[in-house]
């Protein structure tokens, strides 16, 4: 089901570096190297296909854009944010490197 604004400008509140584009949420990560982004790519690629939620993904050498949004619903709804949890968890150990 899909999110009030009120619904999701308080799940922004503990959604650290997310915000809201329109009727998708948005974050930029930086890796210290370019495989560093791959490779969080391609985890968060299998833990995507396995919830069958999966983001919009932009690379530009080191950094990666994930947005998030429920298609079918035609805006945001907990599945983005559950998917936006799991891309910060497999982000930090990659980050933890530099």
């Amino acid at each position: 089901m899909r999110l009030t604004d009120q619904e999701i400008d308080q799940r922004l509140k503990t959604a650290a570096g997310w915000a809201r584009e329109g009727h998708k949420i948005q974050k930029q990560y930086g890796f210290p190297s370019f495989p560093d982004g791959l490779a969080f790519l391609v985890r968060l690629g299998f833990e995507a296909e396995a919830a069958d939620h999966h983001p919009d993904i932009t690379v530009d050498y080191k950094r990666v854009t994930l947005a998030y949004w429920t298609h079918a619903e035609g805006g945001l709804t907990e599945k983005d944010f559950a998917g936006a949890e799991t891309a910060d968890r497999i982000a930090a150990g990659f980050l933890k490197k530099s």
